[in-house]
């Protein structure tokens, strides 16, 4: 019988259970970082048990780290859970990626940039962007804190599986469009709850012809359509990503050949299935309070349907009929686990080289890992966007969300490349807008959302 990617890893990895009911899945990697695992570490603590597979088990820190000065971390909340981290690391045994490490940075590019994201695996963590692992073809989702003392005590988790959605993109991208665009649209077009109760596959000549790192950057906001996770089949740019990295099989080709064998079958059946065409796209801008509450950057934002609608327009200050252009932009952040890599921060170097920002705007860029920060100031992107006014900040999670000192003030439009414009998202009263790195960049020199491929020449 053929079987997709989702249903080979998933068979694999069954330890115990019936079909239709909660089975029990083995984890291969348990990713943790300094929020959702004090309580999960003093619950081991207090029943006398020990984390079953520390060897497969990696931490780091980076929802809480200043991006300033990174050891003066004066929220003392902030403060009490990276030193309860490090103390649970090492009385557990569990390696550690410290603050100001070289490998330090958001958790969901450690495991890739150091390997230990793979083809084949099942990955988990105590945060909803896991699915971003999802672009190496592994099981890869979120769980809450009391699943991570679970998988820390067992190295298994119960789980009811999901049913399979393929969501099928063809086409090619305009120049000034991007990963970022494709999901933001995906979106759109579907609802934040077009993926619930489904593991999601991304595929078509559209997703071949992503990198790695625009692969990640779709499968991070696959939970953002209410899919419990986000997959792509591995390919030969999966092979030479994974290739040579810290953590990567010794016996590479072996496991290459193994992975080979884990892509859908071509004639296996979705029990859903969706489409969208990359020919037409254009870059998007979210208005309002939710992912799916985007446009074109050409368009206008729409009339009231509902309440939820109406909420959103009063928290934006916006009106139905309103463009992105008629956004007065305060604050720019281009970083997160969505757009925090090498591409993206090159992407929005090519806008901003020999501009400047616009007076009254705060812009910073956030590396979401100290590998890309180094890799970038080695081919000079730091005094680009220095010399064009931005702030060059240390890695973390930063203003992706208001966790640490990167928040935007109450009122304030952001044009941000995160994963989510929800209500107080970035700060108290924070207006949030997402988009790709390209557009984020363009509106810190404009002070508004303009039409990046105008930008480019496109």
């Amino acid at each position: 019988m053929a079987k997709t990617l989702f249903d080979k890893l998933w068979e694999k990895h069954v330890v115990y259970g019936k079909e239709g009911e909660p089975q029990l899945i083995y984890v291969d990697l348990h990713l943790i970082h300094e929020v959702t695992s004090p309580q999960a570490f003093e619950g081991l603590r207090e029943a006398g048990r020990k984390v079953r597979r520390p060897d497969r088990t990696f931490a780091t820190m980076d929802h809480n780290v200043p991006t300033k000065d990174i050891f003066n971390i004066t929220d003392l909340v902030a403060k009490k859970q990276i030193e309860a981290l490090e103390k649970n690391c090492e009385e557990f045994g569990v390696t550690l990626c410290e603050n100001g490490s070289e490998r330090q940075g958001i958790v969901h590019m450690v495991g890739p940039e150091t390997g230990l994201t793979q083809p084949g695996k099942v990955i988990v963590c105590g945060d909803s962007h896991t699915a971003t692992h999802g672009a190496f073809g592994a099981i890869a989702f979120g769980i809450g804190t009391s699943e991570v003392e679970h998988v820390f005590a067992t190295q298994c988790i119960w789980q009811r599986k999901p049913k399979t959605m393929g969501v099928k993109i063809t086409g090619k991208l305009a120049k000034g469009v991007y990963a970022k665009d494709i999901i933001l649209a995906l979106i759109a077009k579907y609802g934040v709850d077009f993926g619930v109760g489904h593991a999601v596959e991304f595929y078509g000549e559209t997703i071949e012809n992503l990198t790695m790192e625009e692969r990640m950057t779709i499968c991070n906001m696959a939970i953002e359509g209410g899919a419990k996770m986000g997959m792509i089949a591995p390919d030969e740019k999966t092979f030479e990503y994974v290739r040579g990295r810290e953590y990567a099989p010794k016996d590479i080709e072996s496991a290459i050949a193994d992975w080979k064998t884990l892509p859908s079958d071509p004639d296996a059946i979705y029990e859903a299935n969706l489409e969208l065409s990359a020919d037409e796209l254009v870059p998007f801008v979210t208005w309002g309070t939710n992912p799916e509450m985007g446009i074109p950057v050409t368009g206008t934002f729409p009339e009231i349907k509902d309440m939820n609608d109406e909420r959103a327009y009063k928290y934006m200050d916006l009106k139905p009929g309103d463009r992105p252009s008629d956004i007065e932009v305060g604050y720019v952040f281009i970083g997160s686990c969505t757009n925090g890599r090498i591409s993206d921060l090159e992407e929005a170097v090519s806008i901003v080289k020999g501009k400047k920002v616009k007076e009254g705007v705060t812009a910073i860029v956030v590396p979401g890992s100290r590998p890309v920060r180094k890799a970038a100031e080695k081919i000079g992107l730091d005094k680009i966007f220095i010399e064009a006014g931005f702030e060059w900040r240390e890695p973390g999670c930063s203003m992706c969300l208001g966790m640490n000192p990167d928040q935007v003030p109450a009122g304030v439009h952001c044009a941000s490349t995160s994963n989510r414009n929800f209500e107080g998202r970035q700060g108290k009263g924070a207006r949030t807008h997402l988009c790709s790195p390209a557009m984020a960049a363009a509106a810190a020199l404009n002070g508004t959302f303009i039409d990046i491929r105008e930008e480019l020449g496109a």
